[in-house]
């Protein structure tokens, strides 16, 4: 009964289109092969993906969009299709790839037909039941991740993070950036290329668009000042330009049109104006209304004049005459930048309004706070820019660009940042560069030869050398592991996250300090910083920063019934409106506090302060 039973739920085996169930067939094995045989000899599309998944006896074939496929080159009878014949016939480029794949000797998988595969990741590994072989092995890593150097020796962790910061680094991002109008733009002043690149990075043609610099690295500790991920620059080489770059920011503005006829003035507003900035604001406009190129700005002055018209209509004066009364909305910098006025654009519109761009550059010159990081998601802020006399240095006088904590490569596991620091070294000297591609067959085989050069040099096998204390001039008594190493500058700067004032706007309902860089907020003072000076004993810094540069008021409150009373000017006494006392107290309170007791009133419930003598 039990057999009848298992027979018949295999002769129902379903067919799911898409997801959709379509159709039943006796033997669902067999009908996936047929239609991958009918897809290799290209009876169907080769986008079509089928897969048999024995446990639930459901055939489910994909057609859909948003797929991601990944190429493999078929294996039969124990032999991969790719022959040596048509190897050296693509590598002459008589064929192409598309002719492997017409010829059924290439196809694309998606994830659910891979779980019916067996791949090999070299041919060496073919046995009877592998189906596929991999194109590369570095095809396992996606683009972002594939163009890094030595990634199969890094922790899994590591790779996410460098794909993040690749995508943060500083360098040449496009050419024609002399010609762009960016938001806000990061260009590095000398980018170079890696050293050691890989398979992806060249066929992406990446050197094209360098993200980086080849610093000399030391694995050395500097009186405590590189802890964690703290790192130490080396004043002469910043100076001669190590990671400096130019900030760009974009500022525009148009001359809108509004109903009724009326629109926007690209203009120096007039003194009459509602809003007007005062007279020096505007006086490093041009006589259009829009600053020069090559203009020094800071935060605060106008780089376009502009008038608007009124939001509501026109007000009647005394002598019954209506008076358009115009609004400034001039463009000015933000606050807490600098720099130069680089570039100004005058243009038109597809509406046919007149519209202008001012490109702002700043040189963003390293400084404490700026972030770095490797290629193998070794971050790091500049904790401490030295003098290049009190460096430590090699007995050739070499002084390294950086100096890393040695702590942080063996908790993170970045294997591969130390092959990059070897590899460097040893092509610095022989004046080659590596292929430090994932998975690369010949891989190991480079890595051998990184100590035969070094000898050959004179140096360690292993990259280690004596280092000189530039500070007391005695050598340190553990040898250091110096090499060269592709770091990237990233776009979180010190300069662009600075935030600070003294007075500024507040918000019109609690009278707190508004919020943002960019409204001229104050930095938030929050309860993990109120317990930091608690456990410092600094209290009366706690009310100097929550109390009187925050939200301080005054209110009056009855000594009698604890009620807040109010001041009446015009007898010159305090007044209680519950009891009618005029003994009342002047304290000083925060105004968010005052408008909770305000709120509570509202909800019917009375409130008695009770006041203690000082």
């Amino acid at each position: 009964m039990a057999d009848e039973r298992g027979a018949k739920q295999e002769r129902n085996c379903r067919i799911c289109l898409n997801g959709k169930e379509t159709a039943r067939v006796n033997d669902g094995a067999a009908f996936a092969d047929e239609v991958r045989r009918n897809r290799r000899q290209g009876v169907i599309s080769g986008e079509v993906n089928v897969s048999y998944l024995k446990k639930l006896n459901e055939v489910h074939i994909n057609t859909d969009k948003g797929r991601v496929r990944v190429p493999y080159i078929i294996v039969e009878n124990g032999a991969s299709k790719l022959t040596p014949d048509l190897s050296a016939k693509l590598s002459s480029k008589e064929i192409d790839f598309n002719y492997l794949l017409r010829r059924g000797v290439i196809e694309y998988l998606d994830a659910e037909e891979e779980e019916n595969t067996l791949v090999a990741t070299e041919e060496r590994y073919i046995t009877n039941e592998t189906t596929h072989l991999m194109v590369d092995p570095a095809s396992i890593l996606g683009i972002t991740m594939g163009v890094n150097v030595y990634p199969e020796h890094n922790q899994m962790g590591r790779h996410s993070i460098s794909a993040n910061f690749m995508k943060q680094s500083q360098g040449l991002y496009a050419f024609n950036f002399n010609n762009r109008y960016d938001a806000r733009a990061f260009l590095l002043y000398y980018p170079q290329l890696p050293m050691v690149t890989s398979v992806p990075f060249r066929t992406l043609e990446l050197e094209r668009h360098p993200t980086g610099q080849n610093f000399v690295v030391a694995l050395s500790t500097y009186y405590g000042y590189n802890m964690k991920d703290a790192v130490i620059l080396n004043k002469a080489a910043v100076d001669r330009g190590l990671g400096r770059s130019i900030f760009y920011r974009t500022y525009s503005d148009e001359e809108r049109r509004y109903p009724g006829g009326q629109k926007d003035k690209i203009k120096i507003p007039p003194p009459s104006t509602e809003g007007y900035l005062g007279e020096h604001a505007y006086s490093k406009l041009g006589d259009d209304g829009i600053i020069e190129k090559e203009t020094l700005v800071e935060e605060g002055d106008v780089l376009i004049g502009k008038t608007s018209p009124p939001r509501f209509l026109e007000e009647q004066t005394t002598f019954g005459i209506s008076e358009e009364k115009n609004r400034d909305n001039s463009v000015t910098l933000r606050m807490g930048e600098d720099g130069l006025v680089d570039n100004v654009l005058i243009s038109e519109t597809s509406g046919a309004t007149r519209i202008v761009k001012v490109r702002v550059r700043h040189i963003a010159i390293p400084e404490l706070g700026d972030k770095f990081a490797s290629r193998h998601g070794q971050k790091g802020v500049v904790a401490l820019i030295v003098n290049q006399e009190d460096m430590p240095f090699t007995k050739e006088g070499i002084v390294p660009d950086l100096l890393l904590n040695p702590h942080s490569l063996p908790s993170r596991m970045t294997v591969g940042h130390m092959l990059e620091m070897l590899g460097v070294k040893a092509g610095s000297l022989a004046g080659k560069s590596f292929d430090g591609t994932a998975f690369s067959a010949n891989g190991f085989d480079e890595m051998r030869k990184f100590g035969d050069i070094l000898e050959n040099h004179g140096f360690d096998r292993f990259g280690d050398e004596e280092l000189y204390d530039g500070r007391t001039g005695k050598k340190f008594k553990a040898k250091i592991f110096t090499g060269v190493v592709y770091y990237n500058r990233l776009h979180h700067m010190a300069i662009t996250h600075l935030q600070v004032r003294s007075r500024g706007p507040v918000q019109i309902l609690t009278r707190q300090p508004t919020e943002g860089k960019a409204r001229g907020g104050g930095m938030r003072f929050g309860e993990m910083e109120r317990d930091a000076l608690v456990g410092n004993g600094a209290s009366l810094l706690i009310k100097e920063r929550m109390l009187d540069q925050s939200d301080k008021t005054t209110i009056w409150i009855c000594k009698n019934c604890g009620d807040i009373g109010y001041f009446n000017y015009i007898k010159n006494v305090p007044v209680c409106p519950s009891c009618g006392s005029n003994n009342l107290e002047r304290v000083e309170i925060s105004n968010a506090f005052k408008l909770l007791l305000y709120e509570i009133k509202s909800l019917h419930i009375k409130t008695n302060m009770k006041l203690k003598s000082e």
